[in-house]
């Protein structure tokens, strides 16, 4: 585990002393004192008391401008009155019903309406889920049994998404790509029908999925890499891609749970090319547990309960009525306007950051597209796994933390995103704080 300076580490300490406590307590009853990975850091997270517009408060009493945003979930911020109104009026008529809701169908059309290719949805209570039943639709449509990913992509939990996800440098495969347990456990059945891909590599990609043709169900993958800073895939590599799968009647699946606030229609809107199954979240729930899948009539008709042939799907809060108000709210505020908005925020975001390690003589490089970015320091490209498993580590982990003591929270990967009430001022904040700890780091 990477550990941050020493002196910033003191700092975030003895500013967070009851949040100490709370992890002690915590870690009494769940492991690690949390329930989800993320949610922990080195020495220990900060517990959150409330959020407030683009700000999160700890039971300390601190401050963080919040570009976290729950994994890039809260695109309007924190407790937007539009929002809190939705969910606050569906709670009085009932959380959770065992029937459908219009507001579900609402939601449907609006996302069939913006996502092209999309014809039909259904709704799921998380992003692992939405790649789960994509997968299987994929598989039960071809009749094949296996899939292929992108080494370092991020699927969600499930055992065919947790394959060659975080695997160590000094555990690849140097030959190329090759499926790794994600965890200790994983059945070898499932690394058997698990085909890895390197980004970007056209040629190679090509050379492995026509000698896997026959048994390839689909290829899974996001088109704005998340786990390699929100790197978006060359255009070139996505129609190769689709034009390859289309020949070899292989399913193109885009994971667009993190990627789908790029455009109204999602990244593959922004990059031109139109998969046949899309796996979506975050953001069309308004900040609550969400997921959904969509794609092609003939795909998702697998799913229609009325055929004796059905593939079942079932959940008891899928499509809950709390989660759909919200989303329905939160869709209604992303405009034409507002994505022209964080289009250039984004910008400004990235090229002021930039500015700033460049200054510095830092050597480091800013990705990301639209409303995202990541910083990655001591390298000078990121085009795939293996070049950002290069970045430096411990210095990326004392930024992180030394961010935190400025009031600023980004993701642990120094990742993070844009929301619709973001100011040109608050970007501005999040550069003068980078600069202050690196400098700092820089100097120890």
């Amino acid at each position: 585990m990477n550990t941050p300076s020493a002196a910033e580490t003191a700092h975030y300490t003895a500013s967070t002393p009851r949040s100490r406590k709370l992890q002690a307590h915590a870690e009494r009853y769940l492991p690690g004192g949390s329930s989800r990975g993320t949610a922990h850091w080195t020495p220990y997270p900060f517990f959150a008391e409330r959020g407030e517009g683009h700000y999160v408060f700890d039971v300390d009493g601190n401050r963080y401008l919040d570009f976290m945003l729950n994994a890039t979930s809260l695109i309007h911020g924190h407790a937007h009155p539009d929002v809190t109104r939705a969910i606050q009026e569906q709670a009085a008529k009932g959380v959770a019903f065992s029937a459908p809701t219009e507001v579900q169908a609402r939601l449907a059309e609006m996302l069939c309406e913006r996502v092209p290719s999309v014809e039909l949805a259904r709704f799921t209570s998380s992003g692992t889920e939405a790649t789960m039943n994509a997968i299987r639709a994929a598989r039960a449509f071809t009749g094949r049994p296996k899939i292929a990913k992108i080494e370092g992509g991020y699927h969600g939990s499930h055992d065919f998404a947790s394959v060659s996800v975080t695997t160590p440098a000094d555990s690849l495969d140097p030959a190329g790509p090759a499926p790794a347990a994600e965890f200790p456990g994983l059945p070898q059945g499932v690394l058997d029908n698990v085909v890895v891909l390197p980004f970007n590599d056209l040629e190679a990609c090509e050379r492995v999925i026509r000698r896997r043709a026959d048994d390839l169900a689909c290829v899974i993958m996001e088109p704005v890499v998340s786990s390699f800073g929100y790197l978006p895939a060359e255009p070139g590599f996505l129609r190769g891609i689709r034009g390859l799968t289309r020949e070899l009647g292989v399913l193109l699946i885009f994971d667009e749970v993190q990627s789908l606030r790029t455009a109204p229609g999602g990244a593959q809107e922004r990059l031109g090319v139109a998969p046949d199954l899309t796996a979506m979240g975050k953001i069309i729930g308004g900040g609550l547990p969400v997921g959904a899948f969509g794609g092609r009539r003939d795909l998702m008709e697998q799913f229609d309960p009325q055929r004796e042939d059905a593939i079942p799907h079932s959940g008891t809060f899928n499509a809950n009525p709390l989660t759909m108000a919200a989303g329905d709210a939160a869709l209604r505020r992303l405009t034409p306007d507002a994505y022209e908005r964080l289009d250039r925020l984004g910008g400004q975001a990235r090229a002021k950051l930039q500015a700033v390690l460049d200054e510095l003589e830092v050597k480091a490089v800013v990705t990301g597209i639209a409303s995202l970015f990541a910083i990655h320091f001591g390298i000078d490209e990121v085009t795939d796994y293996r070049s950002k498993l290069q970045a430096d580590a411990a210095m990326t982990s004392a930024v992180f933390i030394g961010l935190l003591n400025e009031g600023v929270l980004l993701q642990q990967s120094c990742a993070g995103s844009l929301s619709t009430i973001t100011s040109e001022s608050d970007i501005d904040t999040l550069a003068a704080a980078v600069r202050r700890v690196v400098q700092r780091t820089a100097s120890t």
